[in-house]
């Protein structure tokens, strides 16, 4: 095989690491709503899910960038995708067992390996190929993410949601015996999903190990020698950024549903239909962003999709009625490119520094544990709607940095003349 032909076979295999890890954390919404009913949780509990998964990111992003250091990028994707397949084997018994806490072991570890898929995946997608197509090649590869952001509530609301949930007056009806066979079967439906996951996670594991994958020369792309890491501002500014962005994310998201039915009257089900078509909107906007990226530089259409989200975030605290929720599905658009392309801008020139500057910015994806929490008591302050201003302000420290890199990118281009 040519070197060519290597390289496009390990940017395709890497491309589907992105997929698994968005197929995975988008899950998420339908344990919610799933384990709430079968292991009979509160509101509070329930949301541990999410937490679970924020929490590993925390506290594994560096773990994670060490251990890259040390066995290299195939190394770190292989770990993580064996503790991925291990905790999507673990649903299994957790089911049989009926455990909650069982669950959030089993997320812990999936999430775990998450954390080494993307502090691996993400550099090293970005230094297969030419320099300058790093972004594009990223935001195409986190193209695959939004698909499986699409595609897993869809299939997780067939395979796992039973769709039947009993009253209180239907539980107290029911005779004990009968009541736990319910949950008992409630619970059970998310064991051949889970088992198909892993597996299909450990195939994928197996042909990695396999294919030999491209070296990266990262000590030749540093732009700044004998420097500490700390030391590269823009790595630290784009963790702030990241940190803000991924709130920002989790916010607009998160709160849709509720949003819709305050400002638009719209039941759950109609506006979880919105939220979707939004989903979908988000997935498109990565597939046009890397094509608009061969015409307009990153960081200015970073700090363009910043300003017309304020803009738009801005219409949603404001209007009325539907047009304040097709505002906010447009965000979700314009959101697409902000992850990868922060991402990428951030650790351009960082060279031997490359692994430990993509473990903090991993490590900054705990920003949608924080910034939903200050949104929410925003909202119990003043109105949901106005609990928006949240996720707009956090653009505004994302439009900051495309502006910084915007400044670098002129400078570099008036150097080389």
């Amino acid at each position: 095989m040519t070197a060519a032909r290597t390289t496009t076979f390990a940017v395709g295999l890497i491309t589907c690491l992105f997929f698994l890890w968005g197929f995975a954390l988008n899950l998420n919404p339908i344990l919610i709503p799933h384990l709430k009913k079968a292991c009979q949780l509160t509101d509070a509990q329930s949301a541990l899910i999410d937490s679970a998964s924020y929490l590993a990111y925390f506290l594994l992003a560096l773990p994670a960038g060490q251990f890259i250091k040390r066995y290299g990028y195939k190394g770190g994707m292989l770990l993580g995708l064996g503790l991925f397949a291990g905790g999507a084997l673990l649903f299994y018994p957790a089911a049989a067992m009926r455990s909650y806490s069982f669950f959030l072991g089993a997320l812990f570890i999936i999430a775990s390996g998450l954390t080494f898929l993307e502090t691996a995946a993400n550099p090293y997608i970005i230094g297969l190929g030419n320099p300058g197509e790093a972004t594009q090649r990223l935001n195409f590869a986190q193209s695959f993410n939004g698909l499986a952001a699409t595609l897993a509530p869809l299939l997780g609301g067939m395979f796992i949601l039973s769709g039947r949930s009993l009253t209180a007056v239907q539980q107290a009806a029911m005779a004990p015996a009968t009541f736990a066979a319910y949950l008992n079967h409630e619970a059970a439906a998310v064991q051949g999903p889970y088992l198909l996951i892993g597996g299909g996670v450990l195939l994928v594991a197996l042909l990695l190990w396999r294919t030999p994958l491209p070296a990266l020369n990262e000590e030749a792309t540093s732009t700044r020698t004998n420097t500490r890491l700390w030391q590269h501002s823009n790595l630290v500014f784009g963790v702030v950024a990241q940190f803000f962005y991924v709130g920002a994310q989790v916010c607009v998201s998160s709160f849709f549903i509720r949003f819709a039915g305050n400002v638009a009257g719209m039941g759950e089900k109609l506006a979880a239909q919105y939220l979707a078509g939004a989903l979908f909107g988000f997935m498109a906007g990565r597939f046009i962003g890397t094509v608009l990226m061969r015409y307009i530089a990153p960081p200015k259409l970073l700090a363009l999709y910043c300003s017309l989200n304020v803009g738009l975030l801005l219409l949603a605290v404001s209007l009325h009625g539907p047009g304040a929720v097709y505002a906010l599905m447009a965000v979700e658009f314009f959101m697409s490119i902000m992850f990868p392309t922060i991402f990428s801008l951030s650790i351009r020139g960082l060279g031997g520094h490359t692994k430990d500057g993509s473990a903090l910015l991993i490590m900054a994806i705990v920003g949608g544990a924080v910034l939903p929490v200050v949104m929410g008591r925003v909202s119990d302050a003043s109105t949901m709607q106005m609990a928006y201003l949240v996720p707009a302000s956090c653009f505004l420290v994302v439009l900051g940095f495309a502006l910084r890199n915007n400044q670098v990118k002129k400078l570099e281009l008036a150097t080389a003349h």
